[in-house]
Parts: C-alpha cells; structure tokens; sequence
C-alpha cells in the first residue's frame, strides 16, 4: 500500500477519523504493518507491552490463561483495537491474542501511542469508549454465567 492508502485506512478507524491527514500521514510513516498467519500470535499473555495493534483486516481470537488451558474470552476484528492495556497501565499483556484468519495491523510503539494520546485529545476519548465497552460486556458474561451457576 501507498503511504496515501494507509493515511485512508487510518481516516476510516472512527479513533483517527478527525485527525489532520498530515497528522495521519505522520502516524502512517511511523507505524508499521504486519501480517500474521491464522494461528500466528500478537503477542502472549505476561508479555511486556511495547505497542498497540490495530486490525485493519481479519480476526482473532483474545485468550486468556486459566488451570484448565487457554479460554476464548472475545473475537476482535476490523478497526478494533488491542493491546493498549498493557501500555497504558504499564503492565505485562492481559491476555493473548492469535490471528483466526490471515490478520493484517498496524503497529503503534508505546512511545508513539502516548504521543498520539497526548496531541488528540478525541482518541484518548475514543480510548475510554472501546475500554468501556470491554468493561460492559465482560460485566454481562459474568452475571450471565453466575446466574447460570445459580439455576443449575
């Protein structure tokens, strides 16, 4: 892809919808693509975040680690974003994330993902909505499943 398709792949993440697109080239030129291969990993669960990733295309699987092996606690797609946990929270990852499909992604170092909150204001807003929504639906699962325990 051209530096000017990945400035419009950015353009069409609703995070980066209202940057400048000299703002998006910048982060275009500095970011980088990868590809994995279904059944590649991102990254593992302990690891040390160094980056964030976008999915521009494809699936994965978000695994978390448990006494009876790996469960599958979500699927992430296109324009969703994973790994910022362990960046913002300066923690080691939360989880492991394998491709399900052929998975292409943007990269974003730690030093560039701060830099990018701290200059647009709207995507640490957007930050805040994703981790939100994580919350809430991990909510749901786990009610969902006590009340499961309670019926049976």
């Amino acid at each position: 892809m051209t530096l000017q398709e990945d400035v419009e792949l950015l353009r069409s993440i609703p995070m980066f919808a209202k940057i400048e697109p000299n703002k998006l080239k910048l982060l275009a030129f500095t970011a980088q693509r990868l590809t994995f291969n279904a059944g590649d990993s991102l990254f593992h669960q302990g690891d040390e975040g160094d980056s964030a990733y976008i999915i521009v295309d494809g699936a994965a699987d978000v695994l978390v680690d448990s006494p009876n092996g790996p469960i599958t606690v979500a699927t992430v797609g296109k324009n969703d974003l994973v790994g910022e946990i362990a960046i913002l929270c300066d923690v080691p990852r939360t989880a492991t994330i394998t491709a399900n499909t052929t998975l292409t992604t943007i990269r974003i170092s730690k030093e560039l993902f701060f830099k990018l909150v701290s200059q647009f204001p709207q995507i640490a807003i957007e930050i805040m909505r994703v981790l939100a929504r994580r919350l809430d639906r991990s909510t749901v699962v786990k009610w969902r499943r006590i009340s499961a325990l309670k019926r049976g």
